[in-house]
């Protein structure tokens, strides 16, 4: 492919890669290949490959993060061992830029994965960090938290696993008006249908352990961001802390990738059948969706994202009826994580929110009633079928 040809379209770009990609082989493979060495050996004295040891770069990795930068509208990717490694590292990074010894001061969703309010409140705190979690869905309650030393904002949206939807632009702009980043947390749309840097973001993170990824068979997280100074931190954190993606994973989110485009429409097809079936079902009391023209945010994410995602949230009328559905589901599988092409149930009161205490669970609205599902790309109607038969 020419390197003066310009893809246009984001389904072309997760199946071919980036059209300037040079191979560092001549075989002509169409599967990137695992480059699975530890070490690099030198022309000579004073000359390099490009590639010396795989903790500071690896064929395999480099291929896939400037993948998923590309994906991203990004100059600079990078791959890490799982979501919450790309976070920690992430902070790390903005440290060596930031903490002179003052507390960072750091907005926060209450509606996101429990792991990172966990990172927040303990590693984070130990780093310098102070956090407020607030609904960032209005930017009057951003506004108000803010203070002289708010240096980050951190929004997932949709949000997990209320599906909170935050306005990325409109936080974006207040966020650079203080002198602070924004940073998104883009898991749950991926860069096929959400783009928070084109939307004034300044950094995207996600994990790639989910859609991404695609068949739940590694773990893995991205950091996309267009900020050389942070970029440059990334590097020093990447080459001193050891948490980037090995060669073997890294070709797994590659391969995954190329069917990225497809899975996700099937998935957000599977979510709006879904959606319509659980309305009908009277033992649940309250579906969370952004897709749902009812819903809060629902303006917002059709002028954010080309697609309402496959996450749907939902209560039942009792904790009795949460552990039927959990016990007797079939197709779809009681399990932790999403994104995945099988279908998962999670209870996020003893999974992914175990540790937020009771009172605020419950005052977030994450109740012993709740469940939450990552739609696979199953046929739709069993996957109804099979709610219904669990959910009685």
């Amino acid at each position: 492919m020419p390197n003066d040809f310009s893809i246009q379209n984001i389904d072309t770009l997760c199946v071919t890669g980036k059209p300037d990609y040079v191979p560092n082989d001549k075989t002509g493979a169409i599967s990137i290949p695992i480059y699975q060495s530890a070490t690099f050996s030198h022309p000579a004295l004073g000359q390099s490959t490009g590639y010396d040891y795989s903790r500071l770069k690896n064929p395999t990795r480099d291929y896939l993060e400037k993948l998923v930068a590309a994906l991203d509208h990004a100059e600079f990717g990078f791959a890490f061992n799982c979501g919450l490694a790309a976070i920690t590292a992430l902070f790390d990074a903005i440290i060596l830029n930031e903490n002179k010894g003052e507390k960072i001061h750091v907005i926060c969703s209450d509606d996101l994965y429990g792991g990172t309010e966990r990172f927040l409140n303990t590693i984070g705190a130990k780093l310098g960090f102070e956090t407020s979690f607030i609904d960032t869905t209005e930017l009057e309650n951003v506004k108000g938290a803010a203070k002289e030393n708010t240096k980050i904002i951190f929004v997932e949206t949709p949000g997990n696993p209320l599906m909170k939807i935050t306005d990325i632009k409109k936080t974006a702009d207040y966020a650079h008006s203080i002198g602070a980043i924004l940073i998104v947390d883009n898991t749950f749309l991926t860069p096929y249908l959400q783009q928070p840097l084109s939307l004034g973001a300044d950094v995207s993170v996600q994990s790639g352990t989910k859609f991404l990824c695609g068949h739940n068979d590694t773990l893995a997280g991205f950091v996309t961001t267009n900020d050389k100074n942070l970029a440059e931190n990334l590097e020093i954190i990447t080459k001193t802390t050891g948490s980037a993606l090995p060669p073997f994973d890294s070709y797994l989110l590659a391969r995954g990738i190329k069917t990225l485009a497809v899975r996700m429409e099937r998935h957000c097809q599977n979510a709006l059948k879904i959606v319509e079936a659980l309305k009908k079902n009277p033992r649940v009391t309250k579906i969370l969706f952004p897709g749902l023209p009812e819903s809060k945010g629902f303006e917002i994410s059709k002028n954010q994202a080309s697609g309402f995602g496959s996450m749907i949230s939902f209560y039942v009328d009792s904790p009795k009826t949460v552990e039927r559905v959990l016990r007797s589901v079939k197709v779809i599988h009681f399990a932790e994580s999403l994104g995945g092409v099988d279908s998962l149930i999670t209870y996020p009161t003893t999974q992914t929110h175990s540790e937020v205490p009771v009172e605020e669970r419950n005052a977030r609205g994450i109740t012993d009633n709740l469940l939450r599902m990552s739609v696979g790309i199953e046929n739709a109607d069993d996957l109804i079928r099979d709610l219904n038969q669990a959910i009685g």
